[in-house]
């Protein structure tokens, strides 16, 4: 049985970045599915994903973008399907990190200064990239046309995400691959290096001239490295 692959997005962003990949993935035969992701907090967001997965039959090889890698690397803990994790220009925290510990221990992330925020009533806020900033530093080697689809329809992150550290990782015994942008204004390549590193990874992919937006923007690159994982399932 081919391996079922499991695809998570990040924040500003939705299911829709996948689309390139995905059809990529289903060409080679694999059955592949879009997870939602709720982008209110690392416990919650891994809860609803592990869900997902423990309806899935067989063989996993589970995938994160961006701060999606908070969420597979939750969500994959205890389930003994996922056999490979693929974090896609994707954060893999350990255990008591937050996001900010990782996008900010390595200079080069420029994407902060230019959120917005949308107050809610329980005190948090949801957090957009700005449309007039969203190209140039989120996918700035996405047409135009397609980075204002993906500014219309980004999906925002909770404030609280930002806050709450991650539990013990799935990384530390699941197999790991990675590839990641070189022009990445949102998490620095350092920490890529450095999370490929420690998490011992099986393969770590750079992707020159690349923007964040990877999956949109880099869909072929970021197929084969996933299909390289599932080949090793």
């Amino acid at each position: 049985m081919k391996p079922t692959i499991v695809l998570v997005h990040g924040a500003f962003a939705e299911s829709a970045i996948w689309n390139g990949v995905i059809r990529r993935l289903q060409a080679a035969g694999h059955r592949t599915v879009a997870a939602g992701n709720p982008l209110r907090g690392p416990t919650a967001d891994a809860a609803a994903v592990s869900s997902l997965l423990g309806t899935t039959a067989g063989p996993i090889v589970l995938v994160g973008h961006s701060y999606g890698g908070f969420v597979v690397s939750g969500a994959a803990v205890g389930n003994d399907n996922v056999k490979a994790l693929v974090y896609v220009a994707a954060l893999a925290p350990d255990r008591g990190e937050t996001v900010p510990d990782l996008t900010g221990g390595f200079p080069g992330a420029t994407l902060s200064p230019h959120l917005y925020e949308v107050p809610l009533a329980d005190g948090t806020a949801d957090l957009y990239v700005r449309p007039d900033c969203y190209h140039e530093f989120f996918a700035a080697d996405l047409p135009f046309d397609q980075a204002d689809l993906a500014v219309a329809t980004q999906r925002p992150l909770n404030s609280n995400a930002l806050a709450e550290a991650s539990g013990e990782p799935a990384w530390k015994t699941v197999p790991s691959w990675f590839v990641f942008p070189e022009q990445d204004l949102t998490i620095p390549r350092g920490t890529f290096r450095f999370m490929a590193g420690r998490a011992n990874a099986r393969e770590s992919v750079e992707v020159a001239g690349a923007s964040h937006a990877l999956p949109a923007s880099q869909p072929q690159a970021v197929a084969d490295v996933i299909l390289r994982a599932a080949a090793a399932v």
